[in-house]
């Protein structure tokens, strides 16, 4: 791998829809260059191919940071496409989609991106945003913690899972998660990463959950003057050391 060290972000970009009311692609194209990640899973993306560059929004964040990007089609939004992006300075080899509704619910779903790092390392990256009801968490999350999804046996490199988990406290998604995976990172951190809303963050619903194989360095909120309106939530950033894990 030719990174030492792997910088990752998860964003909920909220169909780059600021606080301001303004749809602004670029603004959150501004952000994420800030962010200088390596990787970042992004939520509540709105793409609509066939107008202007910044109406398919997958598309233009990736271009405007010349990432590779795959997409998961959550829902149909007005036309447009509506879910979760992975972006990637590096190829993505495979792409998953997983599909986690609840009955009566909003759609949801769990986007997979497998990472070639370089060599033989690999890297299989799950963007998650999950339900605002706690049953329907309940149920999402079992889901997740499956052998379709994150006990998957053709799985063969470290997990990497972001999201928007919308766990107001800590309840099962947070201890299911943990127990599956490491996950938190420093406690220090983990009790002040309040990432939403942007403005006075108050609640922790955007986190980083991790294979032990991937070491984590730090930990922060990406708060800058453009972050803090761009969008309703903030980005969270982490960054890793892989700790001798090889993908033959």
């Amino acid at each position: 791998m030719s990174h030492e060290v792997l910088r990752v972000a998860t964003y909920n970009v909220h169909r780059c829809r600021g606080l301001d009311g303004r749809v602004q692609p670029e603004r959150i194209a501004e952000v994420l260059r800030e962010l200088e990640a390596d990787v970042i899973a992004l939520q509540e993306v709105l793409s609509r191919p066939g107008g202007p560059p910044q109406a398919d929004q997958a598309r233009f964040l990736a271009a405007s940071l010349g990432y590779h990007y795959a997409r998961g089609a959550t829902r149909a939004f007005r036309g447009a496409i509506y879910g979760n992006v992975v972006l990637s300075r590096f190829p993505i080899v495979r792409v998953r989609h997983y599909d986690l509704s609840v009955a009566w619910r909003e759609r949801r779903a769990c986007l997979r991106a497998d990472l070639e790092l370089g060599g033989r390392w690999r890297l299989h990256v799950f963007n998650v945003h999950l339900g605002t009801a706690w049953l329907e968490r309940r149920r999402q999350v079992r889901k997740l913690v499956s052998e379709a999804v994150l006990r998957n046996r053709e799985l063969r490199a470290p997990r990497l899972l972001l999201g928007d988990f919308n766990e107001w406290t800590r309840g099962l998604v947070s201890r299911l998660l943990e127990r599956e995976l490491r996950g938190r990172g420093p406690l220090r951190f983990h009790s002040r990463a309040r990432s939403y809303p942007s403005l006075l963050p108050l609640l922790r619903l955007d986190r980083i959950y991790h294979d032990p194989e991937l070491a984590p360095e730090r930990y922060w909120l990406h708060r800058s003057r453009t972050a803090l309106v761009a969008s309703d939530h903030l980005p969270v950033v982490a960054e890793f050391r892989l700790n001798g894990h090889r993908c033959e």
